[in-house]
């Protein structure tokens, strides 16, 4: 288990969600508005905004909040301008992290992250160092209760690519262009994903135990936890022996 699919199946487990709801709403506001400002207001005919719009009736944000946000990327209201960035680097171990932001002060942003992957036993690597290490996917994640094997037939029917069990947690990953027809057809066959998003998806995997694993998984909720921080990809892998020491 490695990657996207275990700190998602990690953060379920925690309810970390819940817990910070106004962080989630701050950080969907800034995407909607993005992505409206990027491929206008309509979600029918603009897939980044209809995906992000999605993620914020899951988290049961306000649909006046939505609007809202879009109609500050349409220009319709005023709002802050914030510029699409990726910081790239590593964490302890020589775990690949590849960090996706939105900022309105890039420098500032820049100096926070270097900070945090300093404290957390890592450091800030040039553009471009562990970027080739993943490649863009749609990643879906289920509860177990929704059925592995129905869970199987509609995703691959609809054009997955392949589907995983991480410790209960069903993983579903796909190309870009199928996500949302995977999605929709999940949703069709009354099976919500937990999360359904386009991410950085490791190639390749580090191991890591004890006292790295709970430094790299201490580090990634720091990072996560940023204001500016919409999306964090990392490549380690830790085995459920280690994660049930660390529990």
């Amino acid at each position: 288990m490695s990657g996207h699919s275990k700190w998602s199946t990690i953060k379920h487990k925690k309810g970390a969600a819940d817990a910070k709801k106004g962080k989630i709403f701050s950080k969907l506001i800034k995407e909607i508005t993005v992505a409206a400002r990027v491929g206008g207001g309509d979600p029918d005919s603009n897939a980044r905004l209809r995906t992000v719009v999605d993620k914020a009736r899951a988290a049961n944000m306000p649909s006046d909040n939505v609007t809202r946000a879009i109609k500050k990327g349409t220009g319709d209201l005023e709002g802050a301008t914030y510029e699409e960035a990726v910081f790239e680097g590593y964490g302890p171990g020589g775990v690949a992290l590849y960090i996706e932001v939105l900022t309105d002060n890039r420098n500032r942003t820049v100096a926070e992250i270097r900070y945090l992957l300093s404290k957390g036993g890592g450091n800030l690597g040039e553009s471009g160092c562990v970027a080739w290490m993943f490649s863009k996917q749609g990643i879906l994640t289920f509860e177990k209760e929704v059925g592995e094997e129905k869970l199987m037939e509609v995703a691959l029917e609809a054009g997955a690519e392949d589907m995983t069990d991480d410790e209960g947690i069903l993983t579903v990953t796909t190309d870009i262009a199928n996500f949302n027809a995977v999605k929709e057809a999940c949703e069709t066959n009354n099976m919500k994903p937990l999360e359904a998003e386009l991410t950085m998806v490791p190639q390749n995997t580090v191991k890591l135990e004890d006292r790295d694993a709970e430094k790299m998984l201490k580090l990634m909720e720091n990072i996560e936890d940023h204001d500016d921080v919409q999306n964090v990809s990392a490549n380690f892998d830790i085995s459920a022996d280690v994660m049930e020491k660390l529990a």
